[in-house]
């Protein structure tokens, strides 16, 4: 493997083990602060991969998709464990703690656009670094600049996280999004749609990274429009 392609990989598995686990950390956290403490006893209220880590959805598949297709990376991590019997108000705070996940990738997605803003404001080479990430036009001359790897995974940072925001808040079983849409219909069409399974992981599969891109795209363009006009 060409070793900048290799880098980027590093790079690349490394933001993910740490968007995965901010992820599951902040269910976990949300549930334990809401009355619910499963999660928080067996360790998953925190930042740590091992805690977090589904050897298929963490590793292999991450793996194959880098030697496969290193455009995009993707995974998933351990689910956290929820017990909602132990909430006061089990349909707010199951809300609330779905969304905590994707909000901890929003916001890490923010946070590394500040923090990109910001290294581009340390010199002028900063600046050509971070302007050539968001434009996707990179100086090679740049890539040997000691500021080139602290971008890279900023940037990484924020492109994954978004990724992963987006995903998660897709309205199909088991993702996120889905403990959210369900408190939202009739018994009858929830026991329908509890059921959709097999057929739920093959929308995804077939249509998910389309509909992503159609969902990111407009955020990516705002932080990206960020990042070139200052």
């Amino acid at each position: 493997m060409d070793p900048n392609r290799l880098i980027l990989a590093i790079f690349e598995f490394a933001v993910l083990l740490f968007s995965l686990s901010l992820h599951e950390a902040a269910h976990a956290w949300m549930a334990s602060k809401l009355g619910d403490p499963t999660a928080r006893m067996l360790g998953r209220v925190t930042l740590n991969p091992v805690k977090h880590i589904d050897p298929l959805g963490t590793i292999i598949l991450p793996a194959i998709m880098l030697i496969v297709n290193p455009n995009f990376l993707f995974g998933w991590a351990k689910p956290t464990p929820v017990t909602p019997a132990n909430f006061k108000n089990l349909t707010r705070d199951d809300i609330l703690t779905t969304i905590a996940g994707p909000c901890s990738n929003i916001l890490a997605a923010i946070g590394a656009t500040i923090l990109l803003l910001i290294l581009s404001h340390t010199s002028a080479i900063g600046s050509a670094v971070v302007h050539g990430l968001a434009r996707g036009a990179m100086d090679p001359a740049l890539r040997s600049s000691a500021l080139f790897p602290l971008a890279l995974l900023f940037y990484l940072t924020m492109f994954l996280n978004l990724i992963l925001a987006a995903f998660n808040l897709l309205p199909l079983p088991p993702l996120d999004g889905s403990h959210v849409f369900r408190h939202l219909l009739p018994y009858r069409a929830l026991r329908v749609y509890d059921s959709l399974g097999i057929l739920s992981l093959f929308v995804i599969f077939i249509w998910g990274g389309n509909v992503i891109s159609f969902i990111i795209r407009p955020a990516f363009l705002f932080l990206r429009g960020i990042l070139l006009s200052f």
